[in-house]
């Protein structure tokens, strides 16, 4: 009798990724880490004036950064030498410093749609200066996400009555430019060899605060009085809008293309736009929807443009 078996069929086994596929894969987890930090400065609006004493927004602004640098300091025990000292200073005043009583004296004298418009034009800054201080050659594609993205922000945010101040818009333009550079200047400097983002944050989030300290205390005097949803608000801005906010920026900063990145930014006035619907019943009106919809496209489109 012959014995006979069946013959053996081999198991399919999927194909390991490619390299090509991996990097893809890495990138598009970094690009969405990254993009929790705008998306959480969106809710500064909300929380500020919902739970935050009213006419002291520098405090707001000093409380989000000097906190959270110092504590990162006195953990890592790391701090700048040689030219690092300056540069970090630098940093930490066109992200932080200069960027944020910028922003308030636009708040504070533009309508909020306007002022959000104007500060939407930064990735248009970053891609005018990507190319002298990075020799990086923004794509026409890039150019057009950009343009898109300010226009459909400009479609969500701006109202009907809204009305321009020079001073308001020169400070919304000027607080633009210094985001800009320092998104630029953070690229191109990069961070010390064997120093992680984490302790390059530190030094950033200090020096900014540090810069606002004056400021702060020359605007506005004495520290509000802080009961218990200040403080609430106060640690939201510290915690997650500075240390939380601030690692997952410039995490991503040090990795992804310049431009792609500062489009990321457009989701912070989508986002206090969007709160303003959910929790405080503000109108949405069908061409906010198609704000949305542009803005939303032209961070996605701005993401899988090649360089």
């Amino acid at each position: 009798m012959t014995l006979t078996t069946e013959p053996h069929t081999a198991t399919p086994t999927a194909a390991p990724a490619t390299p090509t596929t991996a990097a893809a894969t890495g990138r598009a987890g970094l690009t969405a880490l990254t993009a929790l930090a705008p998306a959480v400065w969106g809710t500064t609006y909300l929380v500020t004036t919902e739970l935050l004493p009213p006419g002291h927004p520098l405090y707001a602004g000093l409380l989000r950064a000097l906190p959270a640098g110092l504590l990162l300091l006195l953990v890592l025990r790391r701090l700048p030498e040689g030219v690092w000292w300056w540069r970090s200073l630098a940093l930490g005043a066109l992200n932080i410093g200069i960027f944020f009583p910028l922003l308030f004296v636009a708040a504070e004298r533009l309508p909020g749609g306007v002022a959000a418009t104007v500060g939407a034009v930064q990735p248009l800054l970053v891609l005018a200066l990507a190319l002298p201080l990075l020799g990086e050659r923004p794509t026409a594609a890039r150019a057009g996400w950009a343009v898109a993205g300010v226009g459909g922000v400009a479609l969500v945010v701006i109202g009907p009555d809204a009305s321009v101040d020079p001073v308001g818009l020169l400070a919304g333009l000027g607080g633009a430019l210094s985001m800009a550079a320092g998104v630029v200047l953070t690229r191109r400097w990069g961070r010390p060899d064997g120093v992680g983002s984490p302790v390059l944050v530190s030094w950033l989030l200090t020096a900014g605060g540090l810069v606002l300290l004056p400021a702060t205390l020359l605007v506005e005097g004495a520290p509000p009085a802080i009961d218990v949803p200040a403080a609430g608000g106060y640690l939201w801005l510290g915690a997650v809008g500075g240390l939380a906010a601030y690692l997952l920026w410039f995490r991503g900063l040090g990795s992804l293309p310049v431009v792609a990145t500062a489009l990321l930014g457009l989701l912070s006035p989508v986002v206090a736009a969007a709160l303003g619907w959910l929790v405080l019943g503000e109108a949405l009106r069908p061409l906010q929807l198609v704000g949305f919809a542009l803005a939303l496209a032209a961070i996605l489109g701005g993401q899988l443009t090649r360089r």
